[in-house]
């Protein structure tokens, strides 16, 4: 049965829906942490009973999770040994990690219900400032889950989306803090800085701990960034919401089967079509 989404999103101290100035506060707030770091984090969006429904179907999906274990560079491509040894494309880490496909998402449930709720994207769109905003096309990743177990940590990175909307809906017990190096990549890919970062002398990294209901906008297409590792038998879930500066926008299909374990048709027709140059 569908949940009141009043239930759900704490509409009372976050009226995203409703123009006014509780609203133009927030999106002005939001605004200023993403100019300066390009990340931002409004607490508590969702409700307890959120939180509760949220972890519910995180639950009782978990198990159609892609679990997959590789070793990784921060752009997902393959080992070039014409690079120099110290090039950070040939620095490769342990990645484990796993993905709930957005096709197991039903849209009655919270989670769509959260992602289709009136004002929802046209908040996100504000905060962002972007005229040319849409959501991600691929039908396995608009909306997902990250299900992260003890000893799973995700590597430092790059995302494949311009902007990424994530949901904290259950901590593990330890662990699992958000670290990210902000603006990284402004017009080149500044492979001097994404090598300090790896070997742990860049002063740019900052440490985020989100509790479950808070939700993060991000810009990972342009800031380098990895989830610690995880300690205690309780996994990990986040919910996250893509969003891109193009109509029609899928995965590449080497990425989409890494992520998911398989890829569809749309992936392999709409292959190499991205506008922008970065690696990936």
């Amino acid at each position: 049965m569908q949940q009141p989404l009043s239930d759900l999103i704490d509409h009372a101290r976050y009226p995203i829906h409703r123009a006014g100035p509780a609203r133009d506060a927030l999106i002005e707030r939001i605004r200023d942490d993403l100019a300066r770091d390009g990340c931002a984090v409004v607490k508590s969006f969702l409700t307890e009973e959120g939180i509760a429904a949220l972890t519910q179907e995180a639950d009782r999906v978990s198990d159609k999770g892609h679990r997959s274990f590789s070793r990784t560079n921060a752009y997902f491509t393959q080992d070039d040994p014409s690079l120099p040894e110290n090039d950070p494309r040939r620095q490769f880490f342990d990645r484990s990690n796993a993905f709930v496909a957005a096709d197991n998402f039903a849209p009655e449930g919270p989670l769509r219900q959260v992602h289709d709720s009136a004002g929802f994207d046209g908040f996100i769109q504000e905060c962002l400032q972007e005229t040319a905003f849409y959501r991600y096309a691929d039908p396995l990743a608009d909306v997902i889950v990250n299900v992260a177990e003890e000893g799973n940590g995700f590597p430092w990175h790059f995302d494949t989306n311009n902007f990424t909307v994530t949901l904290a809906i259950q901590n593990a017990e330890e662990g699992g803090a958000f670290e990210y190096a902000p603006h990284i990549r402004r017009g080149d890919e500044n492979f001097e800085e994404v090598s300090r970062v790896l070997d742990g002398t860049s002063e740019r990294v900052k440490t985020l701990h989100l509790e479950p209901g808070d939700l993060q906008l991000f810009r990972g297409r342009y800031s380098l960034h990895r989830v610690a590792p995880l300690v205690g038998a309780r996994p990990r879930y986040v919910a996250i919401f893509s969003y891109v500066g193009e109509p029609d926008m899928v995965g590449a299909p080497e990425r989409t089967e890494q992520l998911y374990g398989r890829t569809l048709p749309i992936h392999h027709e709409r292959a190499g079509q991205r506008a922008d140059a970065y690696i990936d």
